[in-house]
């Protein structure tokens, strides 16, 4: 029937758009939010945005890129570091106390603290920087595109809930007016009148397929309620109501022409600034890449120190005498001198401590190097490359995204111009086949005309009321689309 139109319109919006799949897999990041009393379209929208796995894992990326863009400015700050060591020399070693080899054990520490700035490199950095930051801006329209993407999906997945809904109630009143003409053949036959006989199985056939309609409009109710749940990625509660927050009345022709979307849709589109940046970005890249052609220019600048718990000595004398070097003399003329030399007979040896060892052994340094790339298994050649292919790739990747949107802009609006005809045609085949109804079911009362006569123009009116409830809602999809396309999709109407 033509009522399961707008499930398969829910299929395959579904399955055509790719990423506005629903994400409500076991692995989904679980829903604490508890639903109870009404909820309406807004709020919907607002529990699937935290919940939605897809959401979830695009907001994640994007704040990657956020991590990434603060790192490639930061590269451009001076390096510092620290180093220290501490230890133990044993066995034959060189002492620092006399600069000859001995067998003393005694222990060593350092300390170093040094500097790095890069002056120059190929501007590697500074494109690297402007890369990252289309990178990044790049995923906040890659995230908006998956709001946008849950928002349609949310949306459709409560149509379809108040379109279930509406076509329960429609099949219980037209149950209700089998009932009404039933129980009147049940009476008449209870008065003996035969002819009645015939139309009251008639009518009985009649009721039980209007109940077995109430049982699959129910069934059909329930699971698009469930369905909009898993969208949410919350417990499903039966309970819930719905506010019925679309207006589905007084609908209209819709007022815009595909050009004036299209045009409107390219500077508001996620998808179209998404692709325009990751060109950018590619862009960058490849400067990047470039740069590495280039010498890197670095200065440096460090300062160090040691210390020894067995350190060379400061001797402090306190008594001394002059004693004859032996065989040394000095000639004046033809007369030799005796040689004496000043020996210490007592003093005191210091040892410089930890403090000042730290502070004496001190020394600063402080340079510039440049590292002149020759042949590095052609790395930078072939990152170039890889580069280039890169940005070709974003360029095509621009031109069909543009080319996607007018297409699926053309499609929404050729959908949404068949939906609004289907839907005035449904309306005037209603009202027809409303009155043609309503003038059999008098003749039928009146015993004028019999009850085939009866359940066919039942049945052609039926049939137009479903219709006309479905096409009412696939067309107000088919509107919402088109305000998203332009950038003023509103749940309130």
């Amino acid at each position: 029937m033509r009522y399961l139109s707008f499930s398969f319109l829910l299929l395959s919006f579904a399955l055509c758009t790719g990423t506005l799949e629903a994400q409500y897999a076991n692995n989904a990041v679980p829903g604490n939010d508890q639903i109870t009393g009404t909820l309406t379209l807004q709020q919907a929208v607002a529990i699937a945005m935290k919940n939605n796995l897809a959401v979830n894992n695009s907001d994640l990326g994007s704040q990657q890129f956020k991590i990434q863009y603060d790192q490639s400015w930061e590269y451009m700050l001076p390096t510092l570091s620290a180093s220290g060591g501490q230890s133990i020399n044993f066995g034959r070693s060189i002492s620092s106390a006399n600069n000859q080899y001995s067998n003393t054990q005694f222990e060593a520490g350092n300390a170093g603290l040094n500097a790095g700035l890069v002056l120059f490199r190929g501007l590697q950095y500074q494109n690297g920087l402007k890369a990252s930051r289309y990178a990044y801006q790049a995923s906040k329209m890659d995230l908006q595109q998956q709001r946008d993407n849950v928002t349609l999906n949310v949306l459709l997945a409560y149509l379809q809930v108040l379109s279930n809904r509406d076509l329960l109630a429609l099949a219980i009143e037209q149950s209700r007016t089998d009932s009404v003409q039933l129980e009147r053949q049940k009476v008449l036959g209870s008065e003996g009148d035969l002819n009645p006989l015939s139309g009251l199985t008639d009518l009985q056939g009649q009721y039980a397929g209007d109940q077995v309609g109430i049982a699959q409009n129910v069934n059909n109710l329930e699971n698009s309620k469930v369905a909009l749940f898993a969208l949410l990625n919350v417990p499903y509660n039966r309970e819930v109501e719905y506010q019925n927050s679309v207006t589905t009345t007084d609908i209209s022709q819709y007022q815009a022409s595909p050009d004036s979307i299209f045009r409107k849709a390219l500077s508001l589109y996620p998808n179209i600034e998404s692709a325009r940046l990751k060109e950018l970005q590619y862009t960058r890249a490849l400067a990047q890449a470039r740069g590495a052609y280039y010498p890197t220019v670095s200065l440096n600048a460090g300062v160090s120190t040691t210390w020894i718990n067995n350190p060379a000595g400061t001797f402090t004398p306190s008594d001394s005498a002059y004693q004859k070097v032996n065989n040394i003399y000095a000639a004046n003329g033809a007369a030799q001198y005796q040689i004496f030399q000043q020996q210490y007979t007592n003093g005191t040896t210091t040892y410089p401590d930890w403090w000042n060892q730290f502070k004496n052994n001190r020394g600063e340094n402080i340079g510039i190097s440049v590292q002149i790339p020759i042949l590095n298994g052609f790395q930078a050649r072939n990152n170039v490359r890889l580069a280039k292919l890169n940005l070709e790739n974003s360029q095509i990747n621009k031109v069909n995204a543009r080319n996607f949107l007018q297409q699926q802009v053309e499609n929404a609006f050729q959908n949404m111009v068949a939906a609004y005809k289907s839907y005035k045609f449904y309306a005037e085949q209603a009202k027809a086949f409303e009155e043609s109804f309503r003038i059999t079911n008098i003749r039928f009362t009146e015993g004028v005309i019999t009850s085939d006569i009866y359940i066919q123009a039942k049945y052609r009116s039926d049939v137009a009321e479903v219709n006309l409830a479905a096409a009412k809602y696939i067309y107000i999809f088919r509107t919402k689309v088109l305000d998203y396309y332009q950038g003023r999709l509103d749940l309130t109407k």
